[in-house]
C-alpha cells in the first residue's frame, strides 16, 4: 500500500501550519503592488520605489540563518511563534510609518515583518516535510504550498480593490495621464496623507490576524521536532555544500524567486506602458495568480506520473517561451504572455526545495532549509536591476519595460538547467 501524503495523526498540525503558507502569501502579494503605489504617492523613481522589494526580501536574507539556529536550539513550534510575533510587529509598525509619512519608515516596517516571514518559512517548510513518510514529502510540501497562492490571491484582491482603486494619487484624466503630478503642493500633501492611511490599513488589520494565529498555535500541541543537541552548524554547512544537488538547488532557488517577484511586481509597469491604470493592472495580476494556483494543483497531480525533476525542466522551458513573447510582442498579447508565465512558475519553489533537501539528513535539514529560504534574496536584488532598466524608458526600438524581462528569461534558463542536471543525476544512480 502506498504511503499517505498526510497521516491522520498529523492532520491538525498539518492544517494549522499550512494556514501559515496562506498568511505569508498574503503579505508577499499585497506588498508587490505597493512598489507602484509608493512610486506615485511619494513621487519617486521606479528604482527608488523598488526598495520596497529590497527591504521585504532582504529581511529573509538577514534572518533565515538565525531562524534555523533558533529552531535547532529550541523547536519548530517556538520558531513559528517567534516568527508570528515578528510578523505582527512589522505589520503594526505601518501605523507610525503612515503617521510620519516617511518612505524609509515603511521600509523598516517591511524589513521587520519579513524577519517573521523568514522564521515562518525556515520552520514551516521542513516541518511539513517531516510530518509523515519521506516518500511523499515533496508531494506533501507541494500540497501545503498550494495554499500559499490562495493567500496571495487574497492579498492581490485587497491590493487591487481596497488599496489601489482607492488611491487619489492614481486618478487619471481623459487622456489616461496621472493628475497627481500636476496638482499644487498643498493638495498633494492632503492626498498623500489620505493615500498612506489607505496603504496602512490592510497591514494594521493583518497584524491583529497574525496575533490571533499566534494564540491558536501556542495552545495546540505540536510534534516535538526541530530541536537537536547533536547538530553542529559549521559541520552541517560543510556537509550541505558538499551535496551537489543541494548546492545547485540553492542557486536555482535564488533565480526562481527573482523571476517570480519580477513577473508579479512589474506587471503593473508593463500594463502602465499600455495605458492601463494600477487597479486594473492588478486585476491582471490576480488572473495570473489564479492560473498559478490552478497549475499548482495540476502539477502536484502530475508528479504522481512524471519525475518531479523532469517536470521542473519542462515548466522552466515553458516559462522561457512565454517570457520571449513578453519581450518581443508589444501590446496586449505581450501582457497575456506575462500572465501565462505564472502557469509555469507554479511548481517551481516547492519542487526545487524538495529536490534540494531530498538527500539531506534530518540533522542538517533545518540549516539546509535556512539557506533555501535565504535564497529569497534573489527577490531583493534582481527586481532592483529590472527597475533600473525600466527607468531607461526605451532600449533601441523596444520599450525598456519589455526589455527588462530578459532577466526573468535568464532565471528560467538556470532553473531548466537545474531540472535537467538533477534529473540526469537520478538516471545515473
Amino acid at each position: 500500500m502506498s504511503a499517505k501524503v498526510v497521516e491522520r495523526r498529523y492532520l491538525l498540525p498539518f492544517i494549522l501550519i499550512t494556514s501559515l503558507f496562506a498568511l505569508w502569501g498574503f503579505a508577499n502579494d499585497i506588498t508587490n503592488p505597493m512598489v507602484a503605489a509608493f512610486q506615485t504617492v511619494m513621487e519617486i523613481s521606479t528604482s527608488r520605489a523598488s526598495m520596497v522589494q529590497f527591504a521585504f526580501y532582504g529581511g529573509y536574507a538577514t534572518m533565515a540563518i538565525p531562524a534555523a539556529l533558533f529552531v535547532q536550539k529550541f523547536s519548530y513550534k517556538k520558531g513559528i511563534l517567534l516568527g508570528l510575533a515578528l510578523y505582527a510587529t512589522g505589520a503594526l509598525l505601518f501605523i507610525p510609518a503612515a503617521k510620519h509619512e516617511v518612505f524609509t519608515y515603511f521600509l523598516v516596517s517591511l524589513y521587520i515583518l519579513t524577519f517573521g516571514l523568514a522564521f515562518l518559512e525556515t520552520t514551516s517548510n521542513p516541518f511539513i516535510l517531516s510530518l509523515g513518510d519521506p516518500e511523499t514529502s515533496t508531494r506533501r510540501l507541494n500540497l501545503a504550498q498550494a495554499f500559499n497562492p490562495m493567500g496571495s490571491l487574497m492579498g492581490m484582491f485587497v491590493a487591487s480593490r481596497v488599496v489601489l482603486a482607492s488611491l487619489e494619487s492614481d486618478k487619471r484624466d481623459a487622456a489616461g495621464e496621472l493628475i497627481f503630478p500636476t496638482l499644487d503642493e498643498a493638495t498633494k500633501a492632503a492626498i498623500r496623507t489620505s493615500d498612506l492611511e489607505i496603504i496602512r490599513n490592510p497591514y494594521m488589520i493583518l497584524g491583529f490576524v497574525v496575533i490571533a494565529m499566534f494564540i491558536v498555535i501556542a495552545l495546540v500541541k505540536m510534534p516535538a521536532s526541530g530541536h537537536s543537541n547533536n547538530i553542529h552548524p559549521i559541520k552541517s554547512m560543510k556537509t550541505l555544500f558538499k551535496n551537489k544537488v543541494y548546492r545547485e538547488g540553492v542557486f536555482a532557488q535564488i533565480f526562481y524567486v527573482a523571476a517570480q517577484i519580477m513577473c508579479w511586481t512589474f506587471i503593473i509597469q508593463y500594463a502602465d506602458n499600455l495605458g492601463i491604470d494600477k487597479a486594473t493592472a492588478q486585476m491582471y495580476n490576480i488572473l495570473a495568480m489564479g492560473i498559478f494556483l490552478g497549475s499548482r494543483f495540476i502539477a502536484t497531480a502530475l508528479m504522481k506520473y512524471v519525475n518531479s525533476r523532469k517536470l521542473l525542466m519542462i515548466f522552466a522551458i515553458g516559462g522561457m517561451f512565454t517570457i520571449t513573447g513578453v519581450i518581443f510582442i508589444e501590446g496586449m498579447l505581450g501582457l497575456y504572455c506575462l500572465i501565462a508565465t505564472s502557469a509555469f512558475m507554479s511548481l517551481m519553489f516547492p519542487t526545487i526545495y524538495g529536490i534540494a533537501l531530498e538527500n539531506v539528513t534530518q540533522e542538517d535539514a533545518t540549516l539546509g532549509a535556512a539557506f533555501l529560504v535565504m535564497a529569497i534574496v534573489g527577490g531583493a536584488v534582481m527586481p532592483k536591476l529590472q527597475a533600473i532598466i525600466i527607468d531607461l524608458g526605451t532600449v533601441g526600438s523596444l520599450a525598456a519595460v519589455n526589455v527588462s524581462f530578459v532577466l526573468p528569461f535568464i532565471c528560467f534558463c538556470v532553473i531548466a538547467a537545474f531540472g535537467f542536471r538533477s534529473y540526469k543525476a537520478t538516471l545515473a544512480r
